[in-house]
C-alpha cells in the first residue's frame, strides 16, 4: 500500500510542521482543527518557512506553490476525506483526548487507513486498543522543528503489524527524515533520556546549585550542546516537559522520574516557556 492521501489533525506547532514536510513532499494533506481561525494562522506560518526555505535555496518557488496547493484547511474531524491512507495525530498530549480522536474516526474511514500519533510519550499500545485496527496503530513521532530536525521515532506498539511498520517506515523515508525503530515505553528513547535530563536541570535551580544561565553554559560549552536544557524546556513548553515525567513516573513507578516541584509550581502559574513569554527567561 502506498500513502497518498494524509490528514493532520492539530494545526499547532507539530501539526503545521508535519503538514508543512507532507505536502513539500507531494501528499495530499489535509490540515485539521476545530477552528478556521487557527487553520489560518497555521497557513500563515507553512507559507512564511516554506519561503524561508525558498530564501536559502533549499527549495524553488515553484516548490513551495506545489506544497501550498496540496494542504486543504479542514474544520472537524467529521469532514476528513473517508479513503483517507493515513491519519497523523498532533494534537495536546492528552491521552483521552488522542483515544476520542481515533475512536471517532474508527467508525468513519476506511478499514485500511493506518492511525498514527505524534505522541511524544504516551503509549500506542493503549491507543490502539481502544479501536478495531489496533494493527494500524503506530507512532509517528517527529521533532520540533519538524521541517529542520531528521529524526522520526517510529513507534511499535503490541499489535502493530509488520506491514504497518514498513509502510510507515518507507513514507518517512519518503519525506527526506530518518525513521528509527522503537519500541512502546513510556518515554520511547528521546524522551526517556532528554526529560530526566531536563528535570535534573529544573532540580538544580530549585536547589540553588547555580543560576540558570551558568547550568545552561555548562550544558552548552561542557557538553557542547546546542542549547541549553532550561532553554530547551522553555522550547518545548514546561506544560509538555511536565506531563511526559508524569507519564514516565506513572509508568515506571520509579522515584528518579519524580517531577521537581518547581516545574510543577511553574506551570501551575502559567510560566511555560517561549508560548507564554515566560519561563526560565523572558521572551518578547
Amino acid at each position: 500500500m502506498d500513502i497518498e492521501k494524509v490528514a493532520v489533525i492539530g494545526s499547532g506547532t507539530m501539526g503545521c510542521g508535519i503538514a508543512h514536510v507532507f505536502a513539500l513532499n507531494g501528499y495530499l494533506t489535509q490540515l485539521v482543527d476545530i477552528k478556521t481561525e487557527y487553520l489560518e494562522k497555521s497557513f500563515e506560518i507553512i507559507s512564511k518557512n516554506l519561503s524561508r526555505q525558498v530564501k536559502k535555496e533549499i527549495i524553488t518557488e515553484d516548490q513551495k506553490m506545489s506544497a501550498i496547493s496540496n494542504i486543504t484547511p479542514v474544520v472537524g474531524i467529521g469532514k476528513i476525506d473517508r479513503k483517507s491512507d493515513l491519519i497523523v495525530e498532533a494534537v495536546s498530549e492528552k491521552k483521552k483526548l488522542k483515544l476520542n480522536i481515533f475512536q471517532e474516526l474508527d467508525e468513519r474511514v476506511s478499514g485500511n487507513t493506518i492511525f498514527a500519533s505524534n505522541t511524544s510519550s504516551i503509549s500506542i499500545t493503549e491507543l490502539a486498543a481502544g479501536v478495531s485496527r489496533p494493527d494500524k496503530v503506530i507512532g509517528m513521532h517527529f521533532m520540533n522543528p519538524v521541517p529542520l530536525m531528521q529524526l522520526v521515532e517510529i513507534i511499535r506498539g503490541y499489535s502493530t503489524s509488520e506491514e504497518t511498520y514498513n509502510i510507515i517506515k518507507s513514507t518517512t523515508e519518503n519525506l527526506d527524515k530518518t525513521p528509527v525503530e522503537v519500541h512502546d515505553y513510556p518515554g520511547f528513547v528521546s524522551n526517556r533520556i532528554l526529560m530526566p535530563m531536563i528535570n535534573e536541570a529544573i532540580y538544580c535551580v530549585f536547589e540553588g546549585v547555580a543560576s540558570v544561565e551558568d547550568i545552561d553554559s555548562v550544558m552548552k560549552l561542557g557538553m557542547n550542546h546546542p542549547m541549553g536544557p532550561l532553554a530547551l524546556a522553555d522550547f518545548i513548553g514546561l506544560d509538555v516537559c511536565l506531563a511526559i515525567m508524569e507519564v514516565l513516573y506513572d509508568g515506571f513507578n520509579d522515584t528518579k522520574y519524580r517531577p521537581c516541584p518547581l516545574l510543577k509550581k511553574m506551570v501551575i502559574a502559567g510560566k511555560l516557556g517561549r508560548k507564554s513569554n515566560e519561563g526560565f527567561y523572558q521572551y518578547d
